[in-house]
């Protein structure tokens, strides 16, 4: 039986009508849209309990519904039902599901559920062309389902009919041999396509190189059998770049023991030992901690989404940010969720051309805007259904991300030092799984969604890429799985150890656990499943959202599982954790994989690489100071990477769990800030203070200067704020493009060597990091021809920090009038990269140097003046310059500002070089004429003049070398600049 309910609003519906604002800015002459609501439900059931559920998922002041009739306005042109294609996952639906299950005291059995859809009625002066080019815009085919009707044939069918979009799977549950006794020519086809189907299809790829490949030959060849199906899928996700970072790993050059060990990890270890105490669990849990006070640590990931984001955005967004949620409950014994961050990498939304994947204009990409669009909505309902405030983000723009958006996500999470159960200390972030645990997958159920996504991950996208790496994440279910598990099994002691579910699925999960007993036994046949017909390899590998992985002891089983049954969270038992030094995964009593643990995790080739490097030296930038230079500071404030995103910020829950105390806007203004910082215990005045820094544009003149200016940005920003830099950890997120090409490796490597260099003068570990490594996207674009768009090479460097006492953190926004606007650092002409040349379609190549001698010792002087509480706002000055911090500053404290050019430390020769310089190291303070001897006192040794004031006259000045004033406006009019970027978005 199916039985359909539709809802329709009787008041204003505020989501039709931001449908319609986006589709008349989109250029169609649209002049209404009513939205039904359709819940499509396959189980047998009497009209009495069809009308209670109808009840409950209707609001009877505001929406009236109909059971197996249409519901339609009375005037319409087209009706178009979009909902999600078999298999997909449907968080709503599966939220109604249970609550019809708890509503009516009954279970939905397998082939029952519960499905949504949403029908958009169109007004307007439309054409069936139109409805088509709308369409587009509306859904996305590799995940939703869409029907349209005009009004004629909606008429003639009484409605748009009734459609469950079942999971029909007619696949062999046979494993499979792969014959690897072939020529290389065949290996390496395997390795870049995948597994051959019985009808001559390939699964997808398995991102194997030949030389990887010939070493699994090797070792299959030894054992005297060819490899399963599900051994050789399984030691693809393992050996994935995505998963190993051989190229962070490899000898490159004279680097023998790989960028990481011997930059990053190398300038931890040495940190560490200077400041003991300090880092938690570093490089080898699925986050890096920091200690917060004596009882407690907190613990920071950042994560990419990129390739899942450019196929699927919405998909690919939330899934990234309930990951790396996952992230943080997955290190040590689990810690709790407790903020979130983002940084968005676009290109410019307004840019329509169209990219295909296929030739002949086939498999047509998503246009950025429409990817923009996706990835923040799935960001905002990752978060907010989670219940962790979103306090600290950023969104650059460039064309090169056309290709590729960038995604970055993290999670900040605290967890107890340790605990005490049974009388006896435990270490909290500390775990290890012990020979005789279970196997527990707890949460989510596996189905198709996921497949290859660890290996999808790790080439480049084109006409290949697969629609099954597409997932949706469930913050819903997860939210139950992570309280569940955190906030009571962990101070329970119920299990041993944790990890997510994440890249790879249980082949990852349960193999990396079982390096810490030894080895494991999985029954595979007892995985929980969305539907039937999973092939053996698909379970395995499946990375379907919101699992973990624990390891429980058989003692504590009962308890653990009545425990996740009363919080409704399924908890299955998959297996065994042993001493054996191998992974073995029988199906239905069948031996299907059987691989020894070092050769599964060790056994993949080293892969020496070489690179070269020759800077790019790009033209010297000839045009003239522009005559009107107040035209141009407000050109720089509507330029889309430094306009105001309060669209975005507005929409990301901040506030939940109540510890906001600077806040993603900041001042009466509401300007996005650089930094946030948050209370994570109620009961205590310590923060957690979140910056970033990120210089895509530096990239192609010099990757070590553009490392160095993100790593010294990253903590500027957070010195500006009141961090400490004794408190202070980094984070590094390396999203790179064609690395097989030797002059990118070379890119890399010099990239690398400034995190080496400069986390160790500024003393600020790296406890986390990240990298993608395959940015790039080869297609044919709207003519058709061959094209390929590499992103700019791009480091993100997160900065967290510990703040001893939050009611001395510093704001941007200034305060006062009559306050005294002071200089920190030193300006020179370093404009090379810099927006302002971009805004003029140049270059150049005076990228900005980092001196971290001189700006530590500013830093920690800085500190001093804050913890004096001599400091009314402070804004570090990053992209755009000093003009765009004053005006920023300004703007947030709506009062007006007077400022002298000539009074800046440094040199310059003109004026707008002088404004718009990007040099490091320089902050922008305001203090009370009160402490001027104070504050000069203490920065004494430092570049550091007084260079305007504060005025309450609304008027915003600045005066150039030769006295005479450059820049004469106001705050309404830089607020309207600043303001109007993103005011339809």
């Amino acid at each position: 039986m199916i039985y359909r309910i539709e809802i329709l609003s009787t008041i204003r519906d505020t989501r039709a009508v931001a449908k319609k604002n986006k589709l008349q800015s989109d250029g169609f002459n649209i002049s209404e849209v009513i939205l039904v609501d359709v819940y499509s439900i396959n189980r047998k059931l009497h009209v009495g309990e069809m009308e209670k559920i109808a009840s409950m998922l209707t609001n009877p002041v505001t929406q009236v519904c109909s059971i197996d009739a249409s519901i339609f306005p009375e005037k319409f042109g087209y009706a178009i039902e979009i909902g999600y294609l078999p298999g997909v996952t449907d968080n709503i639906a599966a939220t109604a599901k249970e609550s019809i299950e708890d509503l009516l005291k009954l279970k939905f059995l397998n082939g029952e559920n519960v499905y949504t859809s949403q029908i958009i009625f169109l007004s307007g002066d439309l054409v069936s062309e139109e409805i088509n080019k709308i369409t587009e815009s509306l859904y996305n085919p590799l995940i939703q389902r869409m029907t349209i009707k005009n009004i004629k044939q909606f008429n003639n069918d009484q409605g748009m009919g009734k459609i469950i979009p079942l999971v029909k799977l007619h696949q062999s549950q046979k494993v499979e041999e792969v014959n690897l006794q072939v020529d290389d020519e065949s290996l390496a086809e395997i390795g870049k396509k995948g597994i051959k189907n019985a009808d001559g299809t390939r699964r997808g790829p398995l991102a194997l190189s030949l030389a990887y490949m010939k070493a699994i030959q090797s070792y299959f060849k030894k054992q005297q059998r060819n490899p399963t199906d599900i051994e050789l899928e399984s030691i693809a996700q393992t050996w994935s770049e995505h998963c190993k970072h051989t190229i962070f790993a490899d000898p490159m050059d004279n680097v023998k023991e790989g960028l990481f060990k011997t930059y990053i990890k190398a300038s931890t270890e040495k940190i560490m030992k200077i400041k003991p105490g300090f880092c938690y669990s570093v490089f080898k849990d699925n986050s890096g901690a920091i200690e917060f006070d004596k009882e407690y640590l907190v613990t920071d990931k950042v994560e990419t989404h990129n390739s899942p984001s450019a196929l699927d955005p919405f998909g690919g967004a939330i899934t990234g940010i309930v990951g790396v949620n996952r992230d943080s409950i997955g290190f040590g014994l689990g810690a709790k969720p407790v903020i979130n961050r983002y940084g968005f990498c676009f290109a410019d939304p307004e840019d329509t051309k169209p990219l295909y994947k296929g030739n002949n204009l086939t498999q047509k990409m998503l246009q950025p805007k429409r990817i923009m669009s996706g990835v923040i909505d799935g960001v905002n309902s990752g978060g907010n259904c989670s219940g962790i405030p979103t306090s600290q983000g950023f969104m650059y723009f460039d064309k090169r991300y056309k290709g590729k958006p960038l995604v970055f996500v993290g999670t900040i999470g605290l967890i107890p030092k340790r605990i005490k159960i049974a009388r006896r200390a435990i270490d909290l972030w500390s775990k290890k799984a012990l020979p005789g645990d279970y196997i527990v997958v707890v949460g989510g159920r596996v189905g198709q969604d996921g497949i290859h996504g660890a290996t999808f991950s790790s080439e480049a996208m084109d006409s290949g890429s697969p629609a099954t790496a597409v997932q949706i994440g469930d913050p819903i279910t997860q939210k139950k799985l992570s309280d569940a598990v955190v906030k009571e099994a962990r101070d329970l002691g119920l299990y041993n150890s944790i990890t997510d579910n994440g890249a790879g699925g249980l082949s990852c999960s349960a193999a990396e656990m079982a390096k810490e007993s030894g080895g494991c036994l999985v029954y595979l046949e007892k995985v929980p499943l969305k539907y039937p017909g999973l092939s053996p390899w698909q379970i395995w590998i499946s990375e379907s959202q919101e699992r973990m992985t624990l390891a429980v002891p058989k003692r504590k089983w009962k308890k653990f599982n009545k425990l996740m049954k009363s919080r409704g969270v399924e908890a299955t038992v998959i297996g065994v954790f042993t001493k054996k030094k191998n992974c073995l995964v029988k199906f239905h009593g069948k031996t299907i994989m059987d691989i020894d643990m070092a050769f599964l995790h060790d056994g993949l080739p080293v892969r020496p690489m070489e690179t070269t490097y020759t800077p790019v030296k790009y033209p010297q930038p000839k045009f003239s100071q522009p005559k009107n230079l107040t035209n141009s500071l407000l050109a720089m404030l509507h330029r889309k990477n430094i306009a105001g995103f309060d669209f975005l910020s507005s929409q990301y829950d901040h506030e939940v769990q109540g510890g906001s105390v600077i806040k993603p806007l900041q001042g009466r203004g509401r300007v996005n800030g650089e930094v946030s910082v948050t209370r994570p215990l109620l009961t205590s005045d310590r923060g957690v203070l979140l910056s970033q820094g990120l210089y895509p544009n530096y990239s192609e003149i010099n990757t070590y200067h553009m490392a160095a200016a993100a790593i010294d940005t990253a903590i500027r920003n957070a010195v500006a704020g009141g961090a400490d830099l004794d408190k202070l950890a980094l984070l590094d997120n390396f999203c790179w493009c064609s690395p097989h090409e030797p002059f990118r490796l070379g890119q890399l490597k010099r990239a690398a060597e400034a995190c080496f260099d400069y986390s160790l003068a500024y003393g600020t570990p790296f406890i986390s990091g990240k990298d993608s490594m395959f940015n790039d996207f080869k297609g044919y674009d709207d003519k058709g021809k061959p094209i390929k768009i590499s992103v700019p090479p791009t480091l993100l460097i997160s900065s967290i920090a510990v703040i001893e006492d939050c009611r001395k953190t510093v704001s941007i926004d200034v305060k006062f009038p009559n306050d005294l606007v002071y200089i920190i650092g030193e300006t020179t002409e370093e404009l090379g990269g810099s927006e302002y040349f971009s805004m003029h379609d140049q270059v150049g190549n005076s990228i900005p140097k980092v001196n971290a001698l001189k700006n530590k010792n500013l830093y920690k002087n800085f500190l001093k003046c804050i913890k004096a509480g001599i400091i009314s706002s402070s804004i570090s000055i990053n992209i755009g310059g000093l003009a765009t911090a004053l005006a920023k500053s300004a703007i947030a404290g709506m009062l007006g500002m007077e400022v002298d050019l000539k009074k800046v430390p440094g040199k310059f020769k003109r004026d707008d070089y002088g404004l718009y310089s990007e040099s490091q190291g320089r902050i922008i303070v305001t203090i009370s004429p009160h402490h001027k001897e104070e504050l000069e006192k203490i920065m004494k040794n430092n570049p550091i003049r007084r260079i305007g004031k504060v005025s309450d006259n609304g008027k915003f000045t600045i005066k150039g070398k030769s006295g005479k004033t450059i820049i004469d406006t106001d705050i309404n009019k830089l607020l309207k600049a600043y303001k109007s970027t993103f005011r339809n978005y």
